[in-house]
């Protein structure tokens, strides 16, 4: 763990010592070299159990495939941000670096953590670095009431957690992961047991985020810049799911009967998302809507804990990470252009940027789950496990899965055909970092389809 984390730490100074000339790419090539030291923690000895273990932090096959994606992107959000930043002073450059090295290692110890408390801490701590990235460098004036909406919605659903965590310490005497699934079953049948229950939930729920807690996450993704809606994307809100995943060994007895309305919420959530994204004029909004209904797809898989709904989730996580955070990627190019979210007065681009239609189209292909890559996998399996437990989710899946074609698709025909407006008289041709940056998102997610079970989880 710390061949990873001390570079990490050690970006830090690094940062704030390069000449300014130096500064991007030293900043992107230490983190790259970062990224592929990460890749070690694929090679897991031990058929089922810990890896890598030191005193608080271990890997293991769930929390591997997330640690890997979370390195895998800071380099990502540094190749994005360099253009936007360039007119910038040089300090706050560096201190937008900071922030992004900070989120990384939060997120390091976060998913590395063997100790429920220091997990809690950690998940609470990634707060701070995103907050700062949205008020400070977001977009419009409306930032503020993002930060705010982003903060309250967090920190509402996550002091229940803190409660139920130290309950659970009273009980079982310890929060450690590597004990808590070998602890006496607690015998929860009291109200009380059932609030406990909730409260161990609802902050990952609130994260992921469940349909009816969500509307912090397209305030959020909007008003940030690129670096924070791909860091959002991808890493943040699958610290929820990670989360639940833990925490539902120690909460077996009653998910049975209470994860009824949370899995029927999550796939309503997945119809009312999607048709949400259909309408949609705003881009990045667009985007933003449909990262909320995969997460719904993640949650029922979660919930109804099957082997399969597991691998499912896990699968989904690590490939809607990678495809959304293109798609952001991809929407910052257009509005760096164009200098507007709105899709009607930025279409057409197919005759002014070829090879980024190319991109594009790739990128709505993965986000509607074509067949072979692993956002299919991940949908198909957690479709399959679903349909195993109640006949009456086919309905509510299948018509999921209809909407999300049809928006992905009605995404790529909005911003790329049709003819190019009038208003449009000069646009930069496309970069080759940009083509790199798309590149290094999609290419590990064609390269999945090859060796899937790299991010199987626990089920491999």
């Amino acid at each position: 763990m710390l061949m990873v984390l001390t570079p990490t730490l050690m970006l830090v100074p690094t940062i704030w010592a390069t000449p300014a000339k130096w500064l991007w790419p030293s900043a992107l090539l230490h983190s790259l070299l970062i990224a592929l030291a990460s890749f070690t923690w694929f090679k897991n000895t031990a058929e089922t159990g810990w890896a890598f273990l030191t005193p608080h932090m271990a890997t293991d096959p769930l929390s591997s495939p997330l640690l890997v994606l979370t390195c895998w992107l800071l380099p990502l959000m540094i190749l994005a941000s360099q253009n936007h930043l360039s007119s910038e002073p040089l300090n706050r450059q560096r201190m937008y670096i900071t922030l992004l090295t900070s989120l990384q290692i939060f997120l390091i110890m976060a998913f590395g953590a063997t100790e429920m408390i220091m997990f809690y801490v950690m998940f609470e701590a990634t707060l701070i670095p995103t907050l700062f990235l949205i008020t400070r460098w977001g977009n419009q004036a409306e930032r503020l009431n993002a930060g705010t909406y982003f903060l309250f919605y967090t920190l509402a659903g996550s002091l229940p957690l803190l409660v139920a965590l130290l309950i659970l310490q009273n009980n079982t005497g310890t929060l450690s992961l590597l004990t808590l699934p070998f602890s006496n079953p607690l015998l929860l049948l009291t109200c009380s047991d059932k609030m406990w229950w909730a409260g161990c939930l609802l902050a990952f729920l609130v994260k992921m985020p469940l349909y009816g807690v969500h509307l912090w996450l397209p305030k959020a993704h909007v008003e940030a810049p690129i670096a924070g809606s791909m860091i959002l994307a991808a890493v943040l809100l699958k610290l929820g799911g990670y989360g639940m995943m833990r925490m539902l060994i120690m909460l077996e007895s009653l998910t049975n009967e209470l994860s009824y309305p949370f899995i029927i919420f999550a796939l309503w959530g997945v119809i009312m998302t999607g048709s949400i994204c259909l309408r949609q004029t705003d881009l990045k909004s667009l985007i933003a809507y449909s990262s909320v209904s995969h997460m719904g797809l993640v949650v029922g898989g979660i919930l109804i804990q099957t082997p399969w709904g597991f691998t499912g989730a896990l699968i989904l996580m690590i490939a809607h990470g990678l495809t959304s955070s293109a798609l952001f990627c991809l929407a910052n190019t257009n509005y760096e252009r164009t200098h507007t979210r709105t899709m009607v007065l930025a279409r057409g681009l197919q005759m002014a940027l070829p090879l980024m239609t190319a991109w594009w189209f790739i990128a709505a292909l993965a986000n509607l789950a074509l067949p072979p890559l692993p956002n299919l996998m991940g949908e198909l399996m957690i479709i399959s496990s679903l349909l195993n437990w109640s006949w009456w989710t086919l309905a509510l899946t299948g018509a999921g899965t209809l909407i999300t074609a049809a928006y992905s698709l009605y995404m790529f025909i909005m911003t790329q055909r049709g003819p190019l407006p009038m208003h449009m008289i000069t646009l930069d041709p496309s970069h080759s970092r940009e083509h790199l940056l798309i590149a290094l998102h999609l290419l590990p997610l064609i390269l999945l389809i090859l060796k899937p079970e790299l991010v199987w989880g626990w089920a491999a």
